[in-house]
């Protein structure tokens, strides 16, 4: 394969992020150029533009359908008082059946016709939005925002609300600062239980998707215009970075998918299709689709979410994902009722260029081989 080998980190100038005060536990300045966070953020990739399109997938956190529910089905499901019931996700990741259990976060609205009033709101797609760039960022390696703490075993990312907003206008999502900070509140407020299956009830992880998070007031940007608002992320992300558990994929392309649905499918495929090559297929089943990513509850008709996986699966070809998606068997139930389909999917050139690369920098890492899931 053509691509290079992962250069060495560039060297790191202690006191580039000026923080102040960062949120608990206390991010010292070693964080910022620890030897993992190196490989997280150390890409492969021919040119410095390639390397700018990528970012990391993370194995287990990046299996749980944890942004599923809409801003307007939320808006039909809260009661008169405003408040959201706890929700519960049944998901599968590497043969493994888990239960996820999220405790909507808790906001008094600030604008709009609600203002004043306390409001529940689940994670959704502008949430998840915010998250992939801050992960992003977080991999830039010249920027040194990202930090990984062994000791204390944290990871996060120091940065503006302004480079944030960049960020996502850049890839075609451009927010206001306060859509950006409710977004973020939320991301700091909801908490996640995730337990394997309930014949064991082992708990994995337990904590808000933001464990800590530090926001910057107006007069703390005036006392030092170098301050920056400081978000903790995930255990499991941590962890990830730790075990060398995440694969570098085409950030840019994902962002630029108009459907969450065929981001679920980009990420998926990442993850999964691990083996893949000129003429090989993944085959990926409707119903997996259905309860892993949890995004077509409000379909009334199977028929109705399989047009709209379809509709994804065209949306992943016109953007060079696939070169290929078509539907195989259908299983059909008591009066012809459609309950599932097979769909055969073909891997565009671009994207095995891509997996193969992936694979060679999870073993320059020192990682394990791939898992392959079908």
């Amino acid at each position: 394969m053509s691509e290079q080998e992962a250069t060495s980190p560039a060297p790191k100038k202690r006191g580039q992020i000026a923080l102040r005060k960062p949120a608990p536990p206390s991010v010292n300045e070693d964080a910022f150029q620890s030897p993992q966070l190196s490989l997280f953020q150390n890409f492969l990739a021919n040119t410095p533009a390639q390397r700018e399109q990528l970012s990391n997938t993370i194995a287990l956190w990046d299996s749980i359908p944890r942004y599923s529910i809409s801003r307007n089905l939320q808006n039909r499901l809260r009661n008169e008082h405003g408040t959201l019931d706890l929700l519960k996700l049944n998901f599968r990741h590497n043969q493994q059946d888990y239960l996820a259990t999220i405790t909507p976060a808790r906001i008094e609205v600030k604008d709009g016709p609600e203002k004043g009033k306390t409001v529940d709101f689940y994670p959704s797609a502008s949430e998840e939005l915010i998250e992939d760039a801050l992960r992003k960022m977080a991999a830039d390696q010249q920027q040194q925002q990202g930090f990984f703490d062994k000791k204390g075993y944290v990871s996060g990312i120091a940065f503006s609300l302004y480079q944030l907003r960049e960020e996502l206008a850049k890839r075609g999502h451009t927010r206001s600062y306060r859509e950006i900070q409710l977004s973020l509140e939320i991301l700091h407020k909801t908490h996640i239980d995730v337990k394997a299956d309930a014949g064991r009830d082992e708990h994995i992880a337990g904590s808000t998707y933001f464990p800590a998070m530090q926001a910057v007031r107006r007069k703390d940007i005036d006392a030092d215009p170098n301050a920056r608002w400081v978000v903790q992320f995930h255990h499991l992300v941590t962890r990830s970075i730790d075990q060398v558990t995440y694969r570098q994929f085409n950030y840019h392309q994902l962002m630029g998918h108009r459907s969450q649905l065929s981001r679920w499918i980009h990420k998926q495929l990442v993850m999964k299709f691990t083996f893949a090559a000129i003429g090989q297929t993944f085959k990926m089943m409707f119903s997996t689709i259905q309860r892993d990513s949890a995004l077509l509850s409000g379909y009334k008709e199977t028929r109705q979410a399989v047009v709209a996986v379809v509709e994804s699966l065209e949306e992943l070809k016109s953007s060079g994902l696939l070169m290929d998606a078509v539907k195989g068997n259908e299983i059909r139930g008591a009066r012809n009722k459609l309950e599932d389909v097979e769909f055969i999917l073909t891997p565009s050139h671009d994207f095995v260029r891509e997996v193969k690369a992936a694979n060679k920098r999870r073993q320059l890492a020192g990682a394990a081989d791939p898992i392959v899931v079908t």
